[in-house]
């Protein structure tokens, strides 16, 4: 992936002279570049999400939003000059309520502006209710190569304790509708510990999945989350943490036999399916986040620091507003003594692990600063190392959380 080394021609980790001074140490390096686009609309907002998503009334200004859209990467452009882009992804929201036209306008708009690597990875959320008939075709057509299917369960009662648009046939049409426009590359999302959901259950709706061979499975476990319906009326009958641990524990085994490869805390692959874009995430790569609430992280080689930059939530405020300083809901750059614990939280969801190397280009912060929590990390079983590679272990993937606080100035 090439880099921009902001016109400098020093080897990554290498001091540079010229403009910047002269650098001792460790030198933050431009990592890979995703673009995120926000489309805030859905049919309907799930009790369980904490998403910017906002329940579609009336028609919806697709041209509109879109055409803001691109004045707000107009806006980011001077942030990224020259970089490549690796992958974008289109999430939500429901994306797949945006016509193909809308999202080819799009896509046709950022080519012009950023320089698109060649195999880039272009994925759309799509949700099984929306699917319709000929619409993969043309989403293909615009460049889109993977779409990701927010099934959640193959049960029907499950799905409408959940709140969900779609049943379990209708899931199972939308995928075979995409297989049919020549899609290879899907991933299939699943909650489990859902309300009454008995290992059985979740064992089916894995049966469920397979059936569909996705190249990709997300399973994650179903968190209530502060400003939800679910948060502030629990369902009935969540399993309780024991009996969430032994779905997990199962399940996973049964991922394993089937093929897909356990890369991430809930991400499953068969081999070179891994999401790009996400992994981009997990690595701390940087992101342009573009649209209502849209989140991007940045690194400038130039000013040696990681600057993270939003926009405003409300689709209609920030469609008033893009392309003008009042659509950034705020840029914050941050702080060197936060930066361990942000890159920790991202990389420690891997299994691939990190190495300091990789931590000193993507931060410009010494090793060293690591070391103290690196070692408590290692006495209590959590981090193994292995040439200069830090791998979390069994039981400190268990305790993912606790891990990342060790690094919290």
């Amino acid at each position: 992936m090439p880099h921009s080394h902001d016109h400098c021609n020093h080897l990554p980790g290498e001091a540079c002279s010229g403009d910047h001074g002269h650098a001792t140490g460790p030198q933050l390096v431009p990592p890979p570049l995703a673009l995120y686009v926000h489309l805030p609309w859905c049919v309907r907002k799930c009790p369980y999400c904490d998403f910017n998503s906002h329940a579609a009334k009336g028609e919806l200004p697709f041209d509109a939003y879109i055409d803001a859209l691109i004045r707000d990467l107009d806006q980011d452009l001077p942030l990224v000059w020259g970089r490549v882009v690796s992958s974008v992804f289109f999430g939500g929201g429901t994306p797949s309520l945006f016509p193909p036209e809308a999202i080819d306008r799009f896509l046709q708009a950022a080519s012009a502006r950023l320089r698109f690597a060649p195999n880039l990875e272009v994925t759309l959320e799509t949700n099984p209710g929306t699917a319709e008939h000929g619409r993969f075709d043309r989403y293909r057509q615009a460049g889109v190569n993977r779409i990701s299917f927010g099934i959640q369960t193959f049960n029907d009662e499950a799905l409408k304790r959940l709140g969900r648009i779609h049943d379990s046939g209708e899931a199972e049409r939308a995928v075979k509708l995409a297989q049919d426009a020549g899609y290879r590359n899907f991933n299939i999302d699943l909650m489990y510990a859902l309300p009454q959901q008995t290992l059985a259950h979740a064992e089916h709706d894995l049966e469920r999945a397979f059936a569909l061979d996705p190249t990709h499975i997300s399973h994650y476990q179903l968190t209530l989350e502060p400003n939800t319906v679910f948060f502030a009326r629990p369902p009935q009958g969540i399993p309780d943490e024991d009996s969430a641990w032994d779905i997990q524990e199962h399940c996973q085994a049964l991922l394993a036999q089937a093929g897909y490869g356990h890369y991430e805390v809930s991400a499953y692959a068969r081999d070179g399916y891994q999401c790009a874009h996400n992994l981009n995430y997990w690595r701390f790569g940087d992101y342009l986040g573009i649209g209502a609430g849209a989140h991007g992280k940045i690194s400038s080689g130039a000013e040696q620091h990681v600057l993270r930059r939003w926009k405003h939530k409300h689709p209609q405020t920030f469609m008033d507003t893009a392309g003008t300083a009042a659509s950034i809901g705020g840029d914050d750059v941050i702080s060197a003594d936060r930066l361990p614990f942000e890159y920790m939280l991202n990389l420690l969801r891997l299994h691939e692990g990190f190495s300091l190397r990789d931590f000193e280009s993507r931060t410009g912060l010494q090793r060293s600063v690591l070391q103290p929590a690196l070692d408590t990390a290692v006495a209590r079983g959590w981090l193994a190392n292995s040439k200069d590679l830090w791998v979390p272990t069994d039981l400190g993937r268990r305790f993912t959380n606790d891990v990342v606080e060790l690094f919290l100035a």
